[in-house]
């Protein structure tokens, strides 16, 4: 048992302390915006053939309000039944959102379908002390990943002091750090440290900003005089909703890096700059990311894996100007694209 809450299996806490790509699984849907179960399954098994370790599913990429539609639970469990398909165990991430009634519930269903964590999604109508026993709550029904999301698409910001008391919570095994801040990162790596938990929860780089930089950068914290090392072990990321095959060997790289490979570290520094600038562009960073998800389902459309960038809400697309910065830097980084890996199996995916 991890506290009081069921302990993920084994091997799969194993794998996620090592660190993992975890992609942010999107929603497809049909032209009528009904779930398109058969491009569903392709985008997981399009995933976990990548080399994906994890999938986040009913998280923001997902579409927050796949919460309230009651799309919540085929969808958790067309992932989960599509991971089952392979011998290797695939970490499945689901997310909880709301208040603290809602997110328990949700939890209990993900854990009904096989499901061996949660991300806990923060929620404004509750204050820090509010979060701490929500977050408790949930830990009760399965380990917790906290999560920092960035305001602009939903998220708060969170004291230091938070971060310290959420990271004592034994059923917290990770968290994503997503608030695309440099300072407020830095709250959260100081929070576990001085939690002193600093090795058993297991740090998640959601800035798609700075991902690889947070990969690959050894961060040493002191805290009371004591110096403590801290790094990002992997990336739970709506950016690695695409071109996954490239997000596994960027993470192999960062690896390396870390492990004093001088020439990986140069390499990745350089690429940091293409993948923020790629990011930019599909996450719509000039517009307040207002078209990050139809940005995701635009690249994903292009490969064939979805057929168009339709969302739930039918105002939610493009961004004016975006999709002509798509094509820019489509054009300008192929290095960074799996097209081909994908071209070759897409056809297997949809069957």
């Amino acid at each position: 048992m991890l506290g009081t809450a069921p302990e993920a299996h084994a091997s799969v806490r194993d794998l996620f302390r090592r660190g993992l790509v975890i992609p942010a699984h999107p929603l497809a849907l049909t032209s009528d915006r009904k779930l398109d179960e058969r491009r569903q399954r392709a985008l997981t098994r399009y995933y976990v053939e990548a080399g994906a370790g994890g999938l986040a599913v009913g998280v923001h990429t997902t579409q927050f309000a796949i919460h309230g539609t009651g799309l919540l639970a085929p969808v958790l469990e067309l992932a989960a039944t599509v991971a089952g398909e392979y011998e290797h165990e695939v970490a499945l991430v689901a997310g909880a959102t709301g208040p603290t009634a809602q997110a328990v519930a949700e939890a209990e269903l993900a854990r009904s379908l096989g499901y061996h964590m949660v991300l806990l999604s923060p929620y404004r109508e509750l204050d820090e002390d509010g979060l701490i026993e929500r977050a408790r709550a949930v830990g009760e029904v399965l380990p917790v990943i906290g999560f920092y999301l960035q305001p602009a698409v939903g998220g708060r910001h969170l004291s230091r002091e938070f971060w310290t008391r959420l990271a004592q919570i034994e059923a917290v095994v990770g968290i994503k750090a997503a608030p695309f801040d440099r300072y407020r990162t830095l709250d959260v790596l100081h929070g576990v440290v001085r939690a002193g938990r600093a090795g058993e929860v297991a740090l998640y780089t959601g800035n798609d900003d700075h991902i690889l930089t947070d990969l690959i950068t050894p961060h040493r914290v002191v805290v009371d005089g004591r110096e403590v090392d801290v790094e990002f072990v992997g990336g739970l990321l709506g950016q690695w909703a695409v071109w996954v095959r490239r997000a596994v060997e960027l993470l192999e790289q960062a690896r390396a890096a870390r492990s004093g490979d001088d020439a990986a570290v140069r390499r990745l520094l350089t690429l940091d700059g293409h993948l923020t600038d790629a990011n930019a562009a599909i996450f719509d960073s000039a517009n307040a990311f207002r078209g990050c998800i139809p940005g995701i389902h635009e690249v994903l459309r292009r490969q064939g894996l979805l057929e168009g960038r339709w969302c739930l809400d039918p105002a939610e697309d493009l961004s004016p100007g975006q999709l002509a910065e798509i094509d820019r830097v489509l054009a300008a980084y192929p290095a960074l694209r799996d097209d081909e890996f994908v071209a070759e199996n897409l056809s297997r995916w949809l069957a």
